[in-house]
Formats: C-alpha cells, sequence, structure tokens
C-alpha cells in the first residue's frame, strides 16, 4: 500500500493537486446530478465507467451499468421521473492513489429528495450511504472509472431503511481487493 495513500514518487504538490481535483470532480457531479446537467455529469464519466448502483426495489441485488452511457440514460431516468427533486452531498472522502494517475475514494454522502411512486403519490426521503468509487488521470483530468453505491440508513415519509449489510471497516482499501468498487454479497444470517 502506498504510505499515506500515494505512492513514494509522488511529490507533495502533485498529491495536493490530484486531491482537490479528485474533489472538484465529486462536487461537480453532485451538483450536476440535481441540475440534471446530463451533458456534464456524463463528462466527468470515462466511457467505459461502470456503476454498481444499490437496489431500487429493496432485494439488494445491485443494478449493474457497463458503460457511462448505459449509466445516464438511467441516472436520467430515474431522476427525471421517479426522483426529479434532488439534494445530493458527498464529504469526508478518503483517497487513496495506487499510481499518480489512479485513485480509489470512499465518500460519506446524504441525499434528500423529493419523489414521486409509482402511482403518483408523493413522498420524500433523506439517505444515508457511502460512494466507493475509482478514478484515473486521463488526457489531463481525472473522470470516474468505476461506482458503487451503498445506502446505508434511510428515513421517508413512508417509514425508515435500515442497514442490509454491514460496513467495511479498516480492509475497506485492502490492496489485495480487485473487486474494489464492486458489490460485496451480503454475509449469511
Amino acid at each position: 500500500m502506498p504510505k499515506y495513500g500515494r505512492p513514494e514518487d509522488m511529490s507533495d504538490l502533485a498529491w495536493l493537486t490530484a486531491l482537490e481535483e479528485i474533489r472538484q470532480l465529486q462536487a461537480r457531479r453532485d451538483r450536476y446530478a440535481d441540475a440534471h446537467d446530463w451533458d456534464g455529469y456524463l463528462s466527468l464519466h470515462a466511457p467505459d465507467h461502470h456503476s454498481f448502483h444499490a437496489s431500487l426495489n429493496g432485494d439488494n441485488e445491485p443494478v449493474v451499468w457497463t458503460t457511462a452511457a448505459e449509466m445516464i440514460e438511467n441516472v436520467k431516468h430515474v431522476m427525471t421521473h421517479i426522483n426529479p427533486f434532488t439534494v445530493h452531498h458527498s464529504y469526508d472522502p478518503e483517497i487513496l492513489f495506487d499510481t499518480p494517475t489512479q485513485a480509489r475514494s470512499i465518500w460519506a454522502m446524504t441525499d434528500g429528495g423529493l419523489n414521486k411512486g409509482p402511482n403518483g403519490e408523493e413522498d420524500w426521503q433523506i439517505i444515508h450511504g457511502y460512494y466507493y468509487e475509482t478514478c484515473e488521470k486521463r488526457e489531463g483530468r481525472w473522470v470516474f472509472t468505476t461506482r458503487r453505491w451503498q445506502l446505508y440508513i434511510a428515513a421517508s415519509s413512508k417509514g425508515p431503511v435500515f442497514p442490509t449489510a454491514p460496513l467495511p471497516g479498516a480492509n475497506a482499501f485492502d490492496s489485495a481487493d480487485k473487486d474494489f468498487g464492486r458489490p460485496r454479497p451480503l454475509p449469511a444470517a
């Protein structure tokens, strides 16, 4: 594992600059999603981006999107027809660099939203969870390459949502974990 989350050949200035560029990338992602700026949102992702989205129907099976174009069409549909009014916040990032141009991050997140149910009924929700992401610097700028969203707890006009799986602890960044950013199976009950 790189010392302090960065390769030894990455200077202090290069490391701090990359950290800030990744923070800005995440901030733009949140704002573009809430503003429904789909071209801007798409521009933050590599074409070969993979997304593993939390289950949308409560069955704990992640939704997998294998390109940025597929991801944007699905996110656009969800945020236009199901969850049209949102406020996303990502904070407390843990960012580790595998190389000067490849990084993994975990972001705590909160999302507040006003929703329309399948029959048009109004609903509100406040979600807390985590984004597990990878990004790469390509053609001089950072882009997302994978994202896994883990809904942890939520409250809504329908009631609470309780955790369905434990959070990874100190081993969340295990460098031997080739599946970082991909869904993890639920432990046996």
